[in-house]
């Protein structure tokens, strides 16, 4: 069975050790979908919304790769990482949802899902911010992560 990861063998909270560990080149896709009602679909403009702050999915790329830099700094017990690259693609699927895809890559002793978490989750929490005036019935449906490569275990979600 496996054992947590951030627990030592008393139960106390601590920081992975990766001494040890290989320096290897590691990759992680996370994903937000978002659900926007009809209020806010309707105001899609060549596949974004302009508002007066600007471009909504422009500034979300943005927010979405300032948030995965700082994943260290949000998410207790993280290691500091800093990222060989970190990309935000939003589009809309057919089920009119906005779909938020945030890779990043590193090449480094730990893991970098957590990055592509944070990143992903926070265009999302930007779409909602920037659309809130038009409509409160905008939903972050799910984040997940959709694969990773390098590490221990590769996982790739279908």
């Amino acid at each position: 069975m496996s054992e947590f990861s951030h627990l030592d063998k008393t139960g106390k909270a601590n920081m992975v050790n990766v001494v040890e560990k290989s320096i290897t080149q590691r990759l992680a896709k996370a994903r937000a979908v978002v659900y926007l009602p009809e209020e806010v679909l309707a105001q899609l403009n060549a596949g974004d919304i302009q508002t007066k702050k600007g471009s909504v999915f422009q500034i979300a790329i943005v927010a979405g790769i300032m948030a995965a830099k700082k994943t260290g700094d949000l998410i207790p017990l993280c290691h500091p990482l800093g990222m060989d690259n970190c990309n935000v693609d939003i589009s809309i699927n057919e089920a009119n949802e906005v779909v938020i895809d945030c890779t990043a890559v590193i090449t480094a002793k730990t893991g970098i899902e957590m990055e592509a978490l944070v990143g992903a989750s926070v265009a999302a929490l930007t779409i909602y911010d920037m659309c809130k005036a038009l409509s409160h019935d905008i939903v972050i449906k799910e984040v997940k992560l959709m694969e990773k490569k390098g590490g221990k275990r590769d996982f790739k979600r279908s």
